[in-house]
């Protein structure tokens, strides 16, 4: 049984980043966290930003970035990624007005153009959902299938988010079954089990998180990346009450 290493997406920080990024890099390294998924570099080209993460021992993981500049700036992307030695590259979220059916049409041809790119240079390209993927057309088909099935599987994979599944109804470890190959990346998510159904740290809500882990432990998983969208305690212990979660389920 293979150990898949943890990260952490720096947007969970946002607000301790803006005003520290170098300080709170620091600190999610000091937690014991082995790599971060990026959502900014912190005023910092990618190539400085490799040699302080280097110094942390953390590892760029991934970066989330916008649809927009995917599109418009796609080989400067890949070569950001190289300089930081980030092996993924994620688009994170469409926007309200990107969501008719004739931009999914664009979408997965863009995601094919792109992900041959990145393919190429040696760097992978995610797709990251949330719920409003998972509603159905009436074809049956949810919006997130009709992505995975148009686009190559060599070109495009995806980052699931453990919690969207589970919000939009949806079992996780059936998709990460059913898309085994195209899931080298998981969003590790928990959901309170009041009728809220808020963001909650790792081991303190409902979601079958011990299915997921169990699943992936034994399959194509590289990274767990946690993220909390929102927090109600301070996020560093957020944080840290996940990372120690994961670390429990390791033991």
């Amino acid at each position: 049984m293979k150990q898949i290493p943890v990260a952490l997406q720096m947007y969970t920080l946002r607000n301790e980043a803006e005003k520290d990024f170098t300080g709170t890099l620091q600190r999610v390294a000091e937690l014991g966290y082995e790599g971060v998924e990026l959502a900014g570099y912190g005023g910092f080209s990618p190539k400085e930003l490799r040699e302080v993460l280097n110094n942390l021992n953390l590892q760029a993981v991934s970066s989330h970035i916008p649809l927009s500049e995917l599109r418009s700036s796609g080989d400067d992307v890949i070569h950001d990624q190289l300089e930081l030695g980030s092996d993924y590259i994620v688009c994170p979220y469409l926007s309200p007005e990107e969501r008719a059916e004739e931009d999914y049409i664009r979408l997965i041809d863009d995601l094919n153009s792109i992900g041959e790119k990145c393919f190429k240079e040696g760097v992978t390209l995610c797709y990251h959902h949330h719920d409003f993927e998972l509603s159905k057309r009436p074809n049956g088909k949810t919006d997130l299938e009709t992505i995975l099935s148009e686009t190559n599987p060599l070109w495009v994979k995806a980052e699931f988010d453990i919690y969207w599944l589970t919000y939009a109804g949806e079992n996780p470890v059936e998709w990460l079954k059913r898309y085994q190959g195209r899931t080298p990346l998981v969003h590790l998510k928990d959901m309170t089990t009041d009728g809220k159904r808020f963001f909650a740290e790792l081991g303190s809500g409902g979601v079958d998180l011990d299915a997921v882990l169990d699943f992936g432990m034994h399959h194509d998983v590289d990274w767990w990346i946690v993220e909390q969208d929102e927090c109600r305690i301070p996020p560093i212990d957020s944080v840290r009450m996940s990372l120690e979660y994961l670390r429990h389920h390791k033991s």
